[in-house]
């Protein structure tokens, strides 16, 4: 793991104490049994574990210290200077009792079952210690509770609960959940989840952290309840947010049995309900095992895609099955056609977020250069392509200038447009923490998500007015004084034309608008502005909008007046969607850059490209996601009519704005090549289908949020025919006529990467393969071997050609379409904690099936009432562009006359009814906002369901 080096005067000074009659070292503030394993003496301890609290509450640890009377439990006491610790036959004797009490109530039958018992820890520590229970304890056994089996992912087995509070400290301390408790007191106390719930009914949001901290296997992941010894233990990244949080795959007979958090720079042994429980859809009988081809005469029929069973198995009334030289000669041998019949612009390709980037890089390479053109994109274009656009116009670099964790030395931290315990929950467990240490959170939305539990203010804004918020925060931060003069002097370009801009934009005037109260944007904009640091995370509610360009300026323009970035504890941070969404981006899958955000009209760039590549290379921006759905229906006259794609883990046709328009355009195509692990709705309008490689099959890398490049290794083997993507772009390339030849293991993964850091060695030329086997994550930028990374950047310049950022003043800009008596209720789409994006992968996970199987859409109980409409009722929302049928879930967080309704479900596609409409800068839809009609009633389409694991 990657750590920056430090100075000499920040290193912890150590101090010397005496552990049985040795003379040792350990550093200031830490604990006995802390220094002990450092010099090798083991302590036994049952209610201690790393990351979390010292509580000291077991006994198992206790050691005597010389003129003391009474033990002292290691764990929680400080190691000082001249201290003198034994451990000796009475502590040691103390230590043999505790253990043997708590074997003595253990179950007969253990569930957590390793080499040394059937009790985990405690049988491990027993056995070390030679300790063995009497018959006459064990005859004193208490009373067995029964086990609780409600939840999906985990059983609660108290008769194997020793009290040593871990799980407590881990929900309500670590993760920050507040789910399980301490009740009772004596012989009657015992963990409860709150008052007292079954797990499976309380409000347990099963990120499993509690599990991890069990001992003793009180609490366990059902698929693993019994011996623990697997074949094989792999360490990788987890598949799903922007986060990147560090894994180890536990493998017993080529499958997954469980998932163990890792200690990773982002999440310190943390994973959520996805990262811990969602691992088996790669188990899924739905998985794609062999190549297809569609039948002579079956027509595309984007109809189809509703009606169809959505079971792997059900592919033969569509396609063949087919060699896997059948199946690339087809597919690439029709692509090569249709470019050299039609022309270069003739094809385009749309690359995946949750591949590696030796894979984003291969692609958009073979694109450019087998294909002829830009034409490259994915799914950055449906998330942050307009915070890309600001940022890179703004600060000259499109990734974060701070890490999540950073919010550790934060004072404020302003939550903008984004969800962060629903779609980056171990990202939110560090502001949740930082509050509970003081740090003031605002919470910025039209919706009061869970975050506004630790928030210090809320901002309930009106959807659609980011721009008149924050632009009333600036107003009141030059107004009042409050700038940072010297920072705005020697590093900010513009502020004159931002000031004369916001001049109008005072929050009294803004307070109609926005909805906010002026004396609450006062009172957040001082505290901004004074903040030691303020760091500002947002999502894609800023982005998804015809004016997310100028809200990420506005955010842009706040933090520069007021001085807060740079420094630690403050700075932009738009919290990445996919787990490899950065890494694509920085490997050039976008149609107007080249790798490292080099763009393509730039002559010094264009030239090197062709150098390195040694191909010619087309100097003009593709299209993007959305044109290119507008370009394959464009008349057969235009010369950049596009008629062939190829489209690797990517499902369009369930991401897509205005998804009946972008489904018949997909099926409009003369040829559609897709790679992918699933039968997706895009794979049914295909005319071959690929089957690929799910992430725990292969290596590589991917990039975080956080600029953290993680090599994660392959853990299994894929199911049947399934080859590698990264071999399958290869064998597309040599067929449409390159003359590639990456040699070495995993389809030369190693050698492709290389190749990717030459031509990203601005940013990751310190990031060698061999240190990435080494050390696992490295922060970038990173320019040498001996580079540790720099996890805040900006500090002395920015990264824009004269070293200053560059303010853009912004304007209110309404959304494309408004709500009217028509269509009165605005659509604001979004993710949910259990189910990601397309719900391909997690819908197909049996235990994030289980917890939310059915698609609802949420609205307030004032809507509600006016629809006449209770929870669990059915409801059809409609826009201009299509419907769906749903039930209806109250969440009085969701503001009057607004509905939410999460895009995972396809018999409930969200993205049927948004809009298409584009900012104009960074190309992205207006997802967030849509006018729609909502009425009671209405048939809903039947659920077939995924998890069929």
């Amino acid at each position: 793991m990657n750590a920056p080096i430090q100075s000499a005067d920040l290193m912890p000074q150590t101090v010397e104490f005496k552990l049985n009659d040795q003379r040792v070292q350990t550093y200031e503030g830490e604990s006995i049994l802390k220094a002990a394993q450092r010099h090798g003496v083991d302590i036994p301890h049952l209610c201690y574990k790393d990351g979390l609290r010292a509580d000291g509450n077991c006994r198992a640890c206790v050691v005597e210290i010389k003129g003391e009377r009474t033990l002292a439990p290691s764990c929680c006491r400080t190691a000082t200077a001249g201290l003198e610790v034994l451990v000796s036959d009475r502590a040691i004797k103390s230590q043999k009792m505790v253990l043997e009490m708590l074997l003595s109530d253990m179950p007969d039958v253990g569930y957590k079952w390793n080499d040394e018992g059937q009790h985990g820890e405690l049988s491990d520590w027993a056995s070390r210690l030679n300790v063995s229970v009497r018959p006459e304890l064990r005859a004193l056994r208490r009373e067995q509770p029964a086990c609780d089996v409600s939840h999906p992912a985990m059983a609660v087995n108290l008769d194997a609960c020793i009290q040593c509070n871990r799980c407590v400290r881990a929900c309500r301390e670590e993760q920050v959940n507040d789910v399980i408790g301490y009740a009772h007191r004596g012989a009657h106390s015992q963990i409860v989840f709150d008052l007292n719930d079954e797990m499976g009914n309380s409000s347990c949001v099963a990120c499993g952290e509690c599990v991890q901290a069990c001992p003793t296997g009180a609490l366990m992941p059902k698929t693993q309840i019994g011996s623990q010894v697997v074949d094989k233990q792999v360490d990788s990244v987890c598949p799903f947010c922007g986060v990147g949080c560090l894994l180890t795959y536990n493998v017993k007979d080529n499958k997954i049995v469980s998932v163990d958090g890792r200690d990773g720079p982002a999440n310190h042994n943390r994973l959520c309900v996805k990262g811990r429980f969602g691992f088996d859809y790669i188990h899924s009988p739905q998985r794609l095992t062999v190549p297809l081809i569609r039948k002579v005469g079956v027509p595309k029929d984007p109809a189809l895609i509703g009606q169809l069973n959505h079971d792997a198995a059900d592919w033969s009334q569509v396609f063949r099955e087919a060699t896997w030289e059948e199946a690339l000669a087809l597919g690439a041998g029709q692509l090569k056609h249709l470019r050299d019949t039609h022309g270069k612009k003739a094809l385009a390709g749309f690359g995946s977020a949750k591949g590696t980037n030796e894979e984003a890089y291969l692609f958009q390479k073979l694109v450019r250069t087998g294909f002829g053109s830009n034409n490259v994109d994915h799914c950055t274009r449906l998330c942050h392509a307009s915070s890309v656009a600001a940022l890179l116009e703004g600060v000259g670099s499109a990734a974060v200038s701070n890490q999540v964790n950073d919010v550790e030395h934060a004072e404020l931290i302003f939550v903008i447009g984004s969800n962060p315990t629903s779609n980056h929950p171990v990202a939110a467990t560090w502001m949740k923490n930082a509050a509970k240490r003081g740090a003031k959170i605002v919470l910025a939305d039209p919706r009061v998500t869970d975050m506004g539990k630790h928030a210090w203010r809320t901002l309930q804004f009106k959807p659609d007015t980011d721009v008149a918020m924050i632009n009333a925060l600036i107003h009141t931060v030059i107004e009042e004084g409050l700038a940072d003069e010297a920072f705005i002097r020697d590093r900010v370009n513009n502020y004159e034309a931002l000031k004369a801009n916001v001049q109008g934009y005072s929050p009294e005037a803004m307070a109609p608008i926005c909805g906010i109260p002026a004396e609450t944007l006062r009172e957040v904009a001082r505290a901004f502005a004074t903040a030691k640091g303020a760091m500002v995370l947002w999502g894609m509610g800023v982005s998804q909008h015809v004016h997310g360009t100028d809200n990420a300026r506005c955010l842009i323009a706040l933090v520069s007046v007021t001085g807060q970035i740079g420094k630690p504890g403050s700075g932009l941070h738009p919290l990445r969607g996919q787990n490899n969404v950065q890494g694509a981006s920085d490997a050039g899958l976008i149609p107007m850059m080249y790798p490292n955000y080099q763009r393509v009209t730039n002559k010094a760039a264009h030239d090197w490209f062709e150098k390195f590549w040694d191909t010619p290379l087309d100097d003009k921006p593709g299209y993007t996601v959305v044109e290119i759905m507008g370009k394959i229906l464009a008349d057969d006259s235009d010369p950049h009519k596009v008629r062939g794609m190829y489209i690797m883990g990517e499902n369009p046709a369930m991401s897509d704005p205005d998804l009946n328009h972008a489904r018949h355009a997909l099926a409009s195509l003369e040829h559609l090549v897709v790679q992918d692990i699933f039968m997706t709705e895009t794979a049914w309008l295909a005319d071959v289908v690929l089957p690929a490689t799910a992430w725990p099959e292969k290596t590589g890398t991917v990039s975080n949020t956080d600029r953290m490049v993680q090599l994660g290794q392959q853990a299994i083997d894929p199911p049947g025919q399934a080859k590698p993507d990264l071999w399958i772009i290869q064998q597309i390339a040599k067929r449409v006529g390159l003359n590639w030849n990456y040699a070495g293991q995993d389809s030369g993964v190693a050698e492709v990467y290389e190749e990717m850091r030459q031509a990203m060695h601005a940013a990751i030329s310190g990031i060698t393969w061999e240190r990435l086997q080494r050390e696992s994550s490295v922060t970038y930028p990173c320019l040498t071997a001996e580079d540790p990374g720099e996890p805040t950047v900006f500090k002395e310049h920015f990264a824009t050609d004269d070293g200053r950022v560059h303010l853009v003043p912004a304007d209110i800009i309404p959304a494309n379409e408004r709500p009217d008596n028509d269509f009165p209720f605005v659509l604001i789409t979004g993710r949910q904690l259990e189910h990601w994006h397309t719900g391909s992968m997690t819908r197909r996970a049996t235990v994030l099936d289980a917890i939310e199987p059915m698609a609802t859409a949420s609205m307030c109980v004032a809507d509600m009432q006016r629809l006449k409409v209770e929870a669990g009722d059915v409801i059809t929302i409609a826009s201009r562009r299509g419907q769906v049928t749903l039930r209806v879930r109250r969440d009085d967080g969701t503001p009057q006359g607004a509905v939410f309704v999460p895009f995972a479900y396809y018999e409930a596609a969200a993205n049927l009814m948004t809009n298409a409409a584009l900012d104009p800068f960074g190309k992205i839809p207006e997802f967030k906002y849509c006018a729609v009609a909502i009425h009671a009633g209405g048939s809903l389409a039947e659920s077939r369901g995924f998890a069929t694991c």
